[in-house]
């Protein structure tokens, strides 16, 4: 709870009048960093890259146009029944083409640690890297056309707890994923469509390691989000995400979120979900609350 109450503290900060919100950013020159539409480079997802929460899509982070720049630092906090996940990182992209992230996760087992015979609070850490590079299309401004702004990308994660991992039938404490995304945004009906195919065989995400004694391959698997625009600062949506099935100790579920994201400027957004993560580690039901802030231009 104190880590809510941090994100909600230094969110008022930001938004009060007089506190560096927008002015923060007036050394960057506007045709630099203010070429997009509001919310249309997305916020943070948990992996660090521009998109949904739980879903990446083809756009990249920030506001910068195609002769600049745009980048963002996010702190997310998942609460579950039985456990916690903390994010936090940030991402920059040049030229409204390339992005690159960083991210370092921590899911928390808290007192389910010590039932799971690992100790009470015991923490698993993940730390990643990824590059994003738009191919072709503009998920805004191509309203002439049905194509969709396209991206492939890849991401190295690595966790710090090799041991337990290999102890639960996890094959690696690392894993290297790729992927490719596709996004669009209908102005007129004022709705964002945007899938991912994500090339992959992280269990959890890659937070209870790669592989397993059940399945060792990588897989294809999907990620999709939709979003309805309320008005230029708001918008609601939902977001869906497969998953690999691979330790035979603990079966896997897909991941889904019902979200809202509200810009309180072009520097400041604040988004909030509730998340259904399914079975994690063979406790049932894992669904709570997700709050994300987001700063940057």
């Amino acid at each position: 709870m104190r880590f809510i109450t941090c994100i909600i503290a230094v969110a008022g900060c930001l938004a009060a009048p007089g506190i560096a919100s927008a002015q923060a950013f007036d050394w960057i020159p506007e045709s630099r960093s203010g070429g997009k539409l509001l919310l249309t480079g997305g916020v943070s997802t948990i992996e660090g890259s521009g998109g949904g929460g739980l879903a990446t899509w083809a756009v990249t982070t920030g506001y910068g146009a195609q002769d600049g720049i745009g980048g963002n630092v996010h702190a997310t906090y998942v609460n579950l029944p039985d456990y916690e996940l903390r994010s936090w990182g940030g991402a920059i992209s040049f030229w409204d083409r390339v992005e690159v992230s960083a991210a370092r996760q921590e899911f928390d087992t808290g007192a389910t640690g010590a039932a799971l015979g690992l100790g009470d609070g015991f923490t698993f850490t993940q730390d990643i890297l990824g590059v994003k590079l738009k191919l072709i299309g503009d998920a805004v401004y191509g309203q002439d056309t049905w194509l969709p702004q396209v991206a492939v990308g890849i991401q190295h994660k690595s966790n710090d707890q090799g041991a337990v991992i290999s102890a639960v039938g996890g094959s690696d404490d690392q894993g290297t994923e790729y992927y490719v995304a596709a996004t669009k945004l209908f102005l007129a009906e004022s709705l964002l469509v945007s899938g991912a195919v994500r090339y992959t065989d992280a269990n959890q995400t890659g937070l209870l390691g790669f592989g397993g004694d059940r399945n060792d391959d990588m897989e294809p698997q999907f990620e999709g989000s939709v979003g309805y625009l309320l008005n230029r600062k708001l918008v609601v949506g939902a977001e869906y995400r497969t998953k690999p099935d691979n330790l035979g100790f603990a079966g896997e579920d897909d991941w889904m979120d019902v979200y809202a994201a509200y810009a309180l400027n072009r520097h400041l957004s604040v988004t909030a979900a509730y998340v259904d993560l399914g079975s994690i580690a063979t406790f049932e039901d894992q669904r709570g609350v997700y709050l994300s802030l987001q700063v940057g231009f």
